[in-house]
């Protein structure tokens, strides 16, 4: 009896050991098959992460490209606007040598005996200074009505042709400042004389090349007024555009450059009313 129980025991024990060493050979697999999870869940996290390191270092370079084509944009659009300036400083330049060489061709032919000087240059005589004539002239002109409707404008007696030679003579000189004051003199002086009309022009003109745009718009302006037969009229009401344009007074610009080639359609001012319409049209399109 004691032998069957110690038999039984001893299968127990025995079965009890297996048991034992089966769960101490599965703990270490357990253990193992965690650790392969745990190391799959990092290298997981790390490839996401790398990932996403990848996709905002080329949002940055794409930032970088549309920066850099903008800066490269805005340097095209600078050097268009300069080289637009250029062109207008150009032009006006050549406004002005033109005005001036059509003065002097106004004053061809006025001898030192003639008392009357074409409207638009000083005269050559006894007591004003010589305007040099170029050697193909144009005829002389008489004087100019001073305003529509009125009474003959005073022919420029001595004093009144020397005040204007003197202030015509600055203005050539680009002495615009002595100019000025010179024209304005002369028109409070002489308010009926037949060179008045002229003198408002290049009073504009002086105020207009030193780009004091607003009083040179009333100059402008008041010759028109005052004179509208004025042969400066066609050139008066150009730079009545011009000005506008400079004062970014666009539209009303457009309309007065126009009003210049249905009024005058043959004159000089008409064609260059037309080249400055065509050049704000240009730049539109480019904008």
């Amino acid at each position: 009896m004691k032998t069957a129980l110690a038999k039984q025991f001893m299968a127990r024990l025995g079965m009890a050991g297996a048991i034992a060493s089966a769960m101490l050979f599965a703990v270490p697999v357990l253990a193992q098959d965690s650790r392969l999870s745990l190391a799959d869940r990092v290298s997981r996290l790390e490839q996401q992460a790398q990932a996403q390191n990848q996709g905002g270092t080329g949002m940055v370079n794409q930032v970088q490209q549309l920066q850099a084509q903008v800066q490269q944009l805005q340097g095209q659009v600078e050097e268009l606007q300069h080289q637009l300036q250029d062109m207008q400083d150009k032009s006006k330049a050549q406004y002005v040598d033109l005005d001036s060489r059509l003065g002097r061709l106004e004053g061809k032919g006025a001898g030192t005996n003639t008392p009357a000087a074409g409207p638009g240059a000083p005269a050559s005589s006894g007591s004003a200074a010589k305007v040099p004539a170029p050697a193909t002239g144009a005829p002389s002109t008489a004087a100019a009505p001073a305003s529509a409707g009125s009474a003959p404008a005073a022919a420029p007696d001595a004093a009144s042709q020397a005040a204007y030679d003197a202030a015509f003579k600055a203005l050539r000189a680009g002495d615009y400042a002595q100019a000025s004051r010179g024209f304005r003199g002369f028109i409070q002086q002489y308010p009926d004389n037949s060179l008045t009309p002229n003198a408002w022009y290049w009073l504009g003109e002086s105020y207009y090349v030193t780009m004091n745009y607003p009083v040179a718009l009333e100059a402008f302006q008041r010759l028109l007024s005052q004179f509208p037969q004025s042969e400066k009229a066609p050139d008066a009401l150009l730079k009545v555009g011009y000005s506008q344009l400079e004062l970014k007074q666009t539209d009303a610009g457009k309309a007065t450059l126009q009003s210049v080639t249905s009024k005058y359609p043959s004159s000089r001012a008409a064609s260059l009313a037309q080249e400055r319409l065509r050049r704000l049209q240009l730049q539109s399109a480019i904008r």
